[in-house]
Formats: C-alpha cells, sequence, structure tokens
C-alpha cells in the first residue's frame, strides 16, 4: 500500500469514526496528553506529521510517549477538521459512561465538592471550568440548561481534562446529594465560611445569576469579595476563587 492510500484510508475512516456520537474530539496535542493520563478510551489520533508528534510527546509528555506512538497515523488534517490545531494532531476518544458518572456523583461522603453551572451559555466559560476542577481535584463539574458540557468547544477549552473529572449534565431533580452554597450578590462573605467536602458549589451566568428555582433550593447563599460599582466575576473567576478557597486537593504525603 501506498503511503497516499494508506493516507486515504486513516481518512476514511476518521470519517466514519467521526459519526459515532458516543466520541468525542480531541483538538491538540495537549488534550490528548491528558486524556489519555486520565484513562480516556483513544480510538484514533491522527496527525500531519506523526513523527513530530512523538517528539512533542517525548518532549512533554513521557508519561503517554508510548501511547501516542502506537497510536498516531498520518492523515491529512485539513481534509478531516474544519481547523487545524497548531500541534497539528487530534483524536477521538469515547465518552465516559453517563451511568457510571452520576453513580460517582452521588456517592458519599465525597472527597471534594460538586461544581455547579446554572444555565451557562459560554461554551469556553465551560471548558475553563472543568480544567479548573480537574486542577483542584473537584469530584465533577454539572450543568443545568441546553448547554451540551461535552460540546466540542467546551472539551477544546478543557483541554482534554473532561476525564479527569465527572462531566455531566442534570436537572432540577437529579442534582447530587449534599449541602447546596449558591453564589449570590446577597449571600455571606465567604471569607467567613468553611466550605464542606461534600459541598455543591452552584454557579449562575453572569447576566442573570443563579436561577430562583435553585436559588429557593439553597442551604447557603454565599458571596465573593468585590469592591462596588463592579458588576461581576468572570464565571472561572468565580469557580477559581471558590474552590480556592474550599482548598484545593489535598497533600500527598509520601
Amino acid at each position: 500500500m501506498s503511503e497516499e492510500h494508506g493516507v486515504q484510508q486513516v481518512g476514511r475512516e476518521w470519517r466514519e469514526a467521526a459519526l459515532d456520537e458516543g466520541l468525542v474530539l480531541l483538538d491538540g496535542f495537549h488534550a490528548l496528553k491528558h486524556a489519555l493520563r486520565f484513562g480516556a478510551d483513544v480510538r484514533m489520533v491522527v496527525a500531519d506529521d506523526p513523527d513530530a508528534v512523538r517528539a512533542l510527546a517525548r518532549e512533554l509528555a513521557p508519561d503517554v510517549e508510548g501511547d501516542v506512538a502506537r497510536l498516531v497515523r498520518r492523515a491529512d488534517l485539513k481534509g478531516l477538521l474544519p481547523r487545524v490545531h497548531p500541534t497539528g494532531v487530534a483524536a477521538l476518544a469515547r465518552r465516559p459512561d453517563r451511568a457510571q458518572g452520576l453513580a460517582g456523583l452521588g456517592r458519599l461522603p465525597r472527597p471534594a465538592p460538586v461544581v455547579v453551572l446554572d444555565n451557562p451559555r459560554n461554551l469556553g466559560n465551560v471548558g475553563a471550568v472543568v480544567r479548573l476542577a480537574a486542577g483542584f481535584g473537584a469530584t465533577g463539574v454539572v450543568t443545568r440548561g441546553d448547554l451540551d458540557p461535552w460540546h466540542p468547544n467546551v472539551v477544546r477549552a478543557g483541554a482534554g481534562l473532561h476525564y479527569a473529572t465527572t462531566v455531566e449534565r442534570i436537572t432540577l431533580d437529579t442534582l447530587p446529594p449534599g449541602p447546596l452554597y449558591a453564589l449570590d450578590p446577597e449571600g455571606e462573605d465567604i471569607r467567613s465560611l468553611t466550605l464542606p467536602d461534600d459541598a455543591l458549589l452552584a454557579f449562575g451566568s453572569e447576566r442573570h445569576g443563579i436561577s430562583p428555582e435553585l436559588r429557593a433550593r439553597a442551604d447557603h447563599l454565599v458571596s465573593l469579595p468585590m469592591r462596588p460599582q463592579v458588576s461581576s466575576y468572570n464565571l472561572a473567576t468565580s469557580v477559581a476563587m471558590t474552590l480556592f478557597h474550599w482548598g484545593g486537593p489535598r497533600q500527598v504525603v509520601r
């Protein structure tokens, strides 16, 4: 088989696999790296220059270098993707099992809070929150509303770290258990509170805030310090401040 024929065959396999709604696009090397580190079932990896991607793995992520070297295949990315990431690589991975994810969110006791995003609107902001939640070791990120937290633009902004935490869409009736702390300008100053590990930390949209129905369910209303006449913080900034106040990942004693 000629190299050109092989590239065409890989392209056909990619297009067929991309029709599977259970597969998620991982756009760029960092998304692939994180997904592999956290156990994603990666089905295909394609690159314009596989050798360059192997070298990138050797330099930046030697822990997954073997997996990258085994999986990556040459393809014409411009013919497969609407835009090609600067690192010249993309992958398709199986989305985690929803039932298993929901079961994990509902399990008590929890070692870390769950972040609740109430009707978020901006895909990039949601991805940034997933990235934060993964870094802080949060149990998960759940969203209410019509935004899909596994939308390709969310996964892109999350840099593949959807696989480092649990990310699901829920309804008010299927909120995980635990005391609900809702961020609200009329709430108690967060600096006077201790946030428990089993908390649900709820954030509204920047324009409308927490919805009335979620606000009514809250056990505690919490406010972030902010000088007068400043309207709001960016969603991801609010989440970062709150998770930092909670405390972040526990240090492992070796």
